[in-house]
């Protein structure tokens, strides 16, 4: 097997398939749509090349994408802060546990591979003020009137509406299992002679977290930094089934839907192609960023 790998026609077979797939499902579309996102481009219509015109109106005469804007940074903050808080916490308390370690994990788990779309309508009807957790609590008596609690998903009042709030815990809900089993997985990496020799010393089990687990899983916590970062800003799914179409106008949209509206709905598949080139310029730069500033050292565990 070695001396195959050492040969380069065999290298190039072994990497040509993915290759080939990553520019056909991956590259050219980038490329083909940073091309359109300087055009007018609608279906239909002939391609016509306008320059930086798209890219001008996204930044001065768009307001939506101001909107779209805030909610996408508002998800990517809130998004990073409670999966780190919470997926760490969830972590560190299921390696500790020995009996029904593999029940929990799956249960938290298991949102994360169950269809957003189909939990967005699940929870739109959780929140309808006439249903759900509404209705919980007028059976409690902490409602007079179930219609008359909490607009969960139609109050537009505050800088950030309440309806993105709640979004934002239900996304919290269904993925913090994905960074629970990241952290997971470098911790069970762990070798257990370092929290022994600790453990010897003196040290308690939250001296051990703090300074032996936390240094420990940096890497990892960038990474899920990263992937909780770019699944925010490309949030799509929940926005789009828990918001019934045109009860809140533009208030609620974000980067994805806001895309979608202008590619999909109105036919402006040019400037669609615009918003689509400013969030992946976005997710890279997130990336870097965290890449940059949390700062990784490598441990031999």
């Amino acid at each position: 097997m070695d001396k195959l790998l050492r040969k380069k026609s065999y290298i190039i077979a072994f990497l040509a398939p993915a290759f080939i797939l990553f520019t056909g499902v991956l590259f050219i579309p980038i490329c083909k749509a940073v091309y359109y996102s300087f055009c007018n481009y609608k279906v239909n219509y002939p391609i016509e090349f306008t320059g930086l015109k798209n890219y001008i109106k996204l930044f001065t005469n768009d307001e939506t994408m101001k909107t779209a804007f805030k909610n996408s940074m508002f998800f990517m903050i809130f998004s990073c802060v409670t999966q780190l808080l919470f997926g760490l916490v969830l972590a560190a308390l299921l390696t500790n546990i020995k009996k029904g370690r593999n029940v929990f994990k799956n249960i938290y788990y298991l949102p994360c591979v169950l269809s957003s779309a189909a939990l967005g309508l699940l929870w739109m009807f959780v929140f309808t003020p006439t249903l759900g957790i509404n209705k919980m609590m007028e059976s409690f008596g902490w409602l007079e009137d179930c219609a008359d609690g909490p607009q969960w998903l139609f109050n537009t009042d505050g800088f950030i509406i309440l309806p993105i709030i709640v979004i934002s815990f239900v996304a919290l809900w269904q993925y913090v299992g994905q960074s629970m089993m990241l952290y997971m997985a470098q911790i069970s990496g762990i070798s257990a002679d370092i929290y022994e020799a600790a453990a010897i010393d003196g040290c308690s089990k939250k001296q051990a977290f703090f300074r032996i687990t936390l240094p420990l899983i940096r890497p990892m916590v960038a990474t899920a930094m990263s992937l909780n970062a770019i699944g925010s800003l490309k949030f799509f799914d929940l926005v789009y089934n828990m918001i019934p179409e045109g009860f809140l106008g533009n208030r609620a949209q974000v980067l994805a839907t806001h895309l979608y509206d202008q590619a999909f709905k109105f036919n402006k598949l040019g400037y669609g192609c615009t918003i689509g080139v400013v969030l992946l310029l976005m997710c890279l730069l997130v990336t870097f960023l965290i890449n940059k500033f949390v700062k990784v050292d490598n441990f031999d565990m």
